[in-house]
């Protein structure tokens, strides 16, 4: 008869695997550098946000300081009056 495997004993190839540094650190210490990665994306998307703001306000003050502008106005406009007899 041949011989049956015993199924309990753990693959090896769980065994041969190198420890990782995060099976080598505490779960309290994971959870500690996950919430402190958490909140350095959240500061970033912040500044991206306020800086993607900042662009915005100053093209609104440049657009609206061109369209006082009379000299500005009169080269960009269309020059082409006989469609509005």
């Amino acid at each position: 008869m041949a011989k049956k495997r015993n199924s309990s004993m753990p693959a090896p190839a769980a065994q041969d695997k190198p420890a990782t540094l995060k099976d080598l650190l505490s779960q309290d210490v994971l959870n500690k550098l996950k919430a402190q990665a958490n909140e350095a994306q959240a500061e970033q998307d912040k500044r991206k946000e306020d800086e993607r703001q900042r662009a915005l306000e100053a093209k609104k003050a440049e657009q609206k300081k061109l369209d006082n502008n009379f000299e500005h106005l009169l080269n960009n406009s269309n020059l082409d009056w006989h469609k509005y007899k």
